[in-house]
């Protein structure tokens, strides 16, 4: 389990502050938690069918993160291999959802979850692998178990 407490959402109101915030870039900075990246992909994936997460995500992120001072450089900013490996997680994860099951219930759900831990990546990836350059500015395949499709 991860070492950090869980922040859940208390309502649909608060992950769609965080998604909306994202796309506007007026979320705090503060704000844009392991938990927020989560929430904004259950958010986008449910309430925003245009925004095709694995080609827009990248952008979204990368600009986000300059509007709020963080530089996307070799060492830190928008990491593609985590992105593209939680949309896949965030993405599997929602689709065993049952029909009705409410927005912060289910980004709840998914913080709970496997999936929604800190270190669920190195159940596929070493440290060294994930963490590389590589790994940073494109998507590189697992080291050390295979992704279910």
């Amino acid at each position: 389990m991860t070492a950090h407490p869980i922040r859940l959402f208390a309502d649909d109101a608060a992950v769609r502050h965080v998604g909306q915030g994202l796309l506007a870039r007026t979320l705090p900075k503060a704000e844009w938690t392991h938990e927020a990246h989560l929430a904004a992909c259950i958010w986008l994936l449910r309430e925003k069918p245009d925004f095709v997460p694995e080609r827009d995500m990248p952008g979204t992120i990368s600009t986000y993160n300059l509007s709020v001072g963080t530089q996307n450089t070799d060492s830190g900013g928008y990491h593609e291999t985590l992105t593209q490996l939680y949309i896949k997680g965030v993405r599997a994860f929602a689709e065993t959802l049952p029909d009705g099951t409410g927005l912060a219930e289910a980004v709840n759900a998914l913080l709970e979850s496997e999936i929604g831990d800190r270190n669920w990546p190195l159940c596929f990836y070493s440290k060294e692998r994930l963490f590389s350059v590589e790994a940073r500015r494109g998507w590189v395949e697992p080291d050390l178990a295979a992704l279910q499709d």
